[in-house]
């Protein structure tokens, strides 16, 4: 039991500084990578949802009760002319103006979403 709180809590910290790396080094990456704009036509939207609870008060076993909160992560997937697919993280406030089937010029940098705009099409 001694031995178990130190292993534990190294597991965890080599974990968090593993995942912080990861997210620094892809932000380095995007912030390297030209801002490109190409034609590209909305194929799929997702978004991903993530709850947690916390204990109020500091007391792990819920006995004052729990707040909880959740965040919602959006997706829309870009298909380009050559017919490659990416999928991209978009902001909540662009997210509800896109459509699947919408085409336009994508502006995107590394996989940083960066704006839409739509194509009016004439019938």
């Amino acid at each position: 039991m001694e031995l178990l709180f130190p292993v534990v809590f190294a597991a965890f910290l080599i974990a968090f500084f593993v995942i912080l790396g990861k997210n620094v080094a892809q932000w380095h990456k995007n912030n390297r990578s030209p801002r490109l704009t190409v034609e590209a036509t909305i194929v799929a939207k997702r978004s991903s949802t993530s709850h947690s609870q916390q204990p109020v008060g500091g007391d792990v076993t819920g006995a004052h009760g729990f707040t909880s909160s959740s965040s919602t992560t959006y997706y829309a997937t870009f298909q380009v002319e050559s017919g490659d697919r990416m999928e991209l993280r978009v902001p909540s406030s662009e997210y509800g103006l896109l459509a699947e089937g919408d085409r336009g010029r994508l502006t995107f940098q590394g996989t940083r979403f960066l704006s839409f705009a739509r194509i009016s099409s004439i019938f």
